[in-house]
């Protein structure tokens, strides 16, 4: 199974699923790197692992629909099998959706249907957790479709949240099982036990 990452910052859950292709856990190999990001570090972990890396972007491609074509034509000339999204700020193309239906996935740091949506990304979820005063987040594994947040979910897992809680801390410990959680998901998506839709 090939798989193709969009990412947009730094690229950590990227670089724990590259990691569990390069020991073998992951039956997997990590072929292409997009990011929307020039100077993300994302990008530079792909330089750093000999992995093929773009930058694609409105400066690279000022026509939503010509970039949104172009990032299809880079996954498709890699011969990627499954999408993965690595903290990917970006909605994905109508034509990237069409190309690869039920074969992308994305990793939200929240249980959804909770906390999810437009603009529901990173610290802002766990600053919403926090303000609801919830006992329990996670994270989430799911099938993109065209709604921010909606597709199916193939996988979650839970973090209970301390009284002594910030943003900063939650965020730590619900991306450290983020890492296993998607490790895991996709190597279940690899050995067929997951079927995507």
């Amino acid at each position: 199974m090939n798989l193709g990452f969009l990412a947009s910052h730094n690229g950590s859950n990227m670089q724990a699923v590259i990691d569990a292709c390069r020991s073998g856990r992951l039956a997997a190999s990590p072929v292409v790197v997009i990011s929307n990001n020039v100077d993300s570090g994302a990008l530079e972990r792909a330089r750093n692992e000999r992995i093929p890396c773009f930058h694609l972007s409105g400066r690279t491609h000022p026509d939503p629909e010509d970039l949104d074509r172009e990032i299809v034509d880079v996954l498709l000339e890699h011969d990627v099998n499954l999408v993965i999204l690595a903290g990917y700020m970006k909605k994905i193309g109508p034509v990237t959706l069409a190309t690869f239906p039920g074969h992308i996935i994305n990793i939200h740091p929240g249980l959804l249907p909770e906390y999810g949506g437009q603009g529901m990304y990173g610290r802002r979820v766990h600053e919403a957790v926090l303000a609801a005063g919830a006992g329990t987040t996670g994270a989430t594994v799911h099938v993109v479709d065209a709604i921010y947040d909606n597709g199916p979910i193939l996988a979650q897992k839970k973090v209970r949240v301390k009284k002594s809680d910030t943003a900063g801390s939650l965020a730590k410990r619900v991306l450290e099982i983020e890492h296993e959680l998607y490790v895991d998901t996709i190597g279940r998506i690899a050995r067929g036990e997951i079927k995507l839709p």
